[in-house]
């Protein structure tokens, strides 16, 4: 038997992201084919679909990729619990007080400029829309102000061009205020209930935002015909896609859905880290709504983040639309230092396709006629 402390050890190796599965599995001896007389239990030895279902649940990296992952507590100790009293007084009832007074002065400058420009300045669109630009790019200023941001950009602010589309990281849906208040983006995103959905339809629309809803299968030939015609433009504002579709803890990147790396422009990438030092910015929308997200932001220290411009990039010669995507995800993954997983974000909004079902269903089938012709 294993002493406590290897097994001890062993039992942290689990929450590694790459664990070694072997040392979690049945040796290979035991997964042998059949010698000899043929058995019915030979036949239907289901050892090696278990062994990958074990490996499985053992690497489980995909549900890893929308898992909360909070803190270890330091503060249960007699020494450090006052400190810690003393901080949550200071944050929810000196800091938080402070913020919202920040963020409603923000919300009446930018409505009783805002509504007087959309409707008054109708006849004069080019000076409309910068207008409108700047005044979206100053509520998204107000908004990490309420967070006490702060953001450190590198590389060159993007500039408004035709035929380019500019693709980032997805952890929650302050990356689009993160990166708006510094560039008045026109972003593809999924249409959101409530105040969110309000906002959607109304203010980010001035700035020619696509919303979709993946459960219409319609939007998808709407949205690649809005998004061709957006590119073209040359005084729209730049297009920003989150290509994973879904939110994504930042520590891992899953499959970038190839519409972006389509569309015959140039693809700026834009990489996204943030240190949970303070908080944790990732955006669990199944267990939380968007309302106490801002509310967790807004009562902790900060919210720090780095923010990278990566070099534009351009299809080459004989390479797919698929191979372009994955492309920009490892430039995206090695610049903010996430790891990368085969998973399609999708599949945390819907049961796996049948196609993975048979394909399993048909590989169990050809290992039993390769069984029944040895024999």
């Amino acid at each position: 038997m294993s002493s406590p402390g290897k097994l001890k050890a062993s039992s942290s190796e689990l929450d590694l992201d790459r664990p070694n599965i072997e040392d979690y599995l049945p040796s290979g001896s035991s997964i042998q084919e059949p010698r000899g007389k043929l058995h019915l239990r030979d036949l239907l030895d289901i050892s090696p679909t278990l062994t990958e279902a074990a490996g499985a649940i053992v690497d489980d990296t995909f549900t890893r990729c929308f898992k909360s992952n909070p803190p270890e507590p330091w503060n249960w100790n007699v020494y450090l619990f006052p400190l810690w009293c003393c901080g949550v007084v200071i944050r929810y009832f000196i800091l938080f007080p402070v913020r919202v007074v920040v963020l409603t002065i923000g919300w009446i400058i930018f409505l009783s400029s805002f509504i007087p420009v959309h409707y008054l300045l109708k006849g004069h669109d080019k000076l409309r829309r910068k207008l409108e630009r700047c005044l979206v790019e100053l509520i998204c200023s107000f908004f990490v102000a309420s967070w006490t941001g702060v953001i450190k950009y590198h590389g060159p602010r993007p500039s408004i061009r035709p035929k380019q589309v500019f693709v980032a990281n997805y952890t929650s849906m302050i990356d689009f205020i993160v990166l708006e208040q510094m560039t008045a983006f026109a972003v593809i995103m999924q249409k959101h209930p409530g105040w969110v959905g309000l906002l959607q339809s109304t203010i980010l629309e001035s700035v020619g935002c696509i919303w979709f809803n993946r459960t219409e299968a319609k939007d998808r030939e709407i949205v690649a015909t809005k998004l061709r015609d957006h590119v073209q433009g040359s005084d729209n504002n730049p297009l920003l896609i989150f290509p994973e579709g879904t939110c994504v803890n930042n520590h891992y990147t899953v499959m970038f859905k190839k519409g972006a790396f389509e569309l015959g422009c140039t693809v700026c990438p834009i990489a996204i880290k943030y240190n949970k030092i303070f908080v944790d910015a990732f955006w669990n929308s199944r267990k939380q709504s968007f309302t106490m997200h801002l509310l967790q932001l807004m009562t902790s220290w900060a919210v720090v983040c780095d923010v990278w411009y990566l070099e534009p990039q351009t299809l080459k010669p004989g390479e797919t639309g698929i191979e372009f995507a994955e492309r920009i995800r490892d430039i995206i993954s090695v610049r903010a230092g996430l790891k990368k997983v085969p998973w399609d974000g999708y599949l945390k909004y819907s049961r796996p396709s049948p196609k993975h079902r048979e394909q399993k269903q048909q590989s169990f089938a050809e290992s039993v006629l390769r069984r029944l012709e040895e024999k």
